[in-house]
C-alpha cells in the first residue's frame, strides 16, 4: 500500500470515533466499493457486511474491478473474468445485496476483439455484470498514479482503445472512468464521441491536490468545475460523489488524532460535492462508499452521515436519487 492512493488502515484508530448514524431508515445503493486480495491487504465480502450493516439501511451495492481473483491460467485478456466469476458466486446468497451490480476489467485496447471478453464476463456475471472499468489515470508527476494500475498518456484518445469502448454499448454496457481532474477534457472529447456510451465518472472526477498540485489548489478547484461543466452538457455522463478519503485528495483526514466526525467531512467536502450536484442534478449524481480504499480516512459509518448532512437542504426525490435511485436506474439494481 505504497501508492499515493492508499492509506492504511487503522482499526484502533478509527475505533477512537464512533458516530451516531443519522437517519438510519433512508434506503442506499453503495454505488462503488472493492474487494482486495493482496499481499497485506485482504477486504472480502465478511469484511465490506461488517461495514455495511454498521447502521446505515444499505439495501445493495456495486461492486468494482479491483484486480481481484483474476483467472491463474488461461489467455491473457480473458484472466480478468475470474474477477467477475468470483464475486459473482462469493455474493450471491448475501444480505444486502452486495455486486447487485458488477463492473469487471477488460483491456479496451484490444478494440472491436474485446467483444469476446465482454461476452465472458456477462455470462459469468449470472445476470448482474452491468460494466467495464479500465483505469485510464495518468499525470506527468508519475507518483500521483497507482503503479499496478498507470495508464499510458492520451489512452482516451487511443483509436484502439475507442474501438474498445464502442463495444460497450451494444452489449448495454456502461463505462466507469477513473482519471485525474486534468484529464477530464479527454473525457469530454471520449463521451462526445461516443454518445450512445454511458459513462460514469467515478471520485467526483478525479481531485487532486498533492504534489505538484498541492500549491495550485484554488486553481484545482477551477479548473476542475470547468470541466465539470462541460462534462454535464453530455447527457450520457454520470458521476459519483464520493472516493474523497484518498491520500490524492489531499485532505489529510488520517493526519488527525482522531478520526474526522461527519461535520468535518461535510464541511470539507461541500464545495467539491455541492458543485458535482448543481452542476449534474441529481438524477444524475451517486453516492459511494470507495471501501476499503477510503477506510484508511474514516470509518464507514460516517461519509454516510456527512452526505446525509450535505443534502439534508435537498428535496425528498432528490435524496432519493443520490442515496439510491440514480446507482439502481444505470446499473439496473433489482
Amino acid at each position: 500500500m505504497s501508492s499515493p492512493n492508499y492509506l492504511p488502515v487503522r482499526e484502533e484508530w478509527l475505533q477512537r470515533l464512533e458516530e451516531q448514524v443519522l437517519e438510519p431508515d433512508l434506503p442506499i445503493v453503495d454505488a462503488h466499493h472493492h474487494f482486495y486480495d493482496r499481499a497485506g491487504w485482504r477486504y472480502l465480502l465478511d469484511d465490506y457486511l461488517a461495514d455495511a450493516r454498521s447502521g446505515h439501511a444499505i439495501r445493495a451495492s456495486v461492486y468494482m474491478q479491483a484486480l481481484t481473483r483474476y483467472r491463474p491460467e488461461g489467455p491473457g485478456p480473458m484472466k480478468p473474468v475470474g474477477e467477475t466469476d468470483y464475486i459473482a458466486k462469493v455474493t450471491e446468497a448475501s444480505n444486502p445485496q452486495v455486486a447487485s451490480g458488477i463492473v469487471g476489467h477488460a483491456d479496451l485496447r484490444f478494440g472491436a476483439a474485446v467483444r469476446e471478453v465482454l461476452q465472458a464476463h456477462v455470462e459469468a456475471g449470472r445476470g448482474r455484470f452491468r460494466g467495464v472499468r479500465h483505469l485510464t489515470t495518468w499525470d506527468a508527476d508519475a507518483s500521483l498514479a497507482n503503479p499496478l494500475t498507470a495508464s499510458p498518456p492520451g489512452l482516451l484518445l487511443d483509436a484502439s482503445f475507442r474501438a474498445g469502448l464502442a463495444q460497450l454499448a451494444p452489449l448495454g454496457l456502461s463505462f466507469d472512468a477513473w482519471l485525474f481532474f486534468a484529464q477530464l477534457p479527454e473525457l469530454i472529447d471520449t463521451a462526445k464521441a461516443l454518445p450512445d456510451t454511458t459513462f460514469i465518472v467515478d471520485h467526483c472526477g478525479g481531485i487532486a491536490r498533492i504534489g505538484p498540485y498541492e500549491s495550485q489548489r484554488a486553481e484545482v478547484f477551477e479548473r476542475w468545475s470547468r470541466s465539470l461543466c462541460d462534462l454535464a452538457r453530455l447527457p450520457n455522463v454520470h458521476i459519483k460523489l464520493g472516493g474523497l478519503g484518498m491520500r490524492i485528495n489531499g485532505f489529510d483526514f488520517h493526519l488527525g488524532e482522531l478520526p474526522p466526525s461527519s461535520e468535518h467531512l461535510a464541511a470539507a467536502w461541500k464545495p467539491w460535492i455541492e458543485t458535482c450536484i448543481e452542476t449534474f442534478g441529481a438524477n444524475r449524481c451517486m453516492f459511494e462508499s470507495n471501501f476499503p480504499v477510503d477506510k484508511g480516512s474514516y470509518s464507514y459509518r460516517t461519509p454516510w452521515n456527512a452526505f446525509k448532512r450535505l443534502t439534508a437542504g435537498c428535496s425528498a426525490s432528490e435524496r432519493q436519487q443520490l442515496f439510491e435511485g440514480t446507482a439502481g436506474r444505470l446499473y439496473r439494481l433489482a
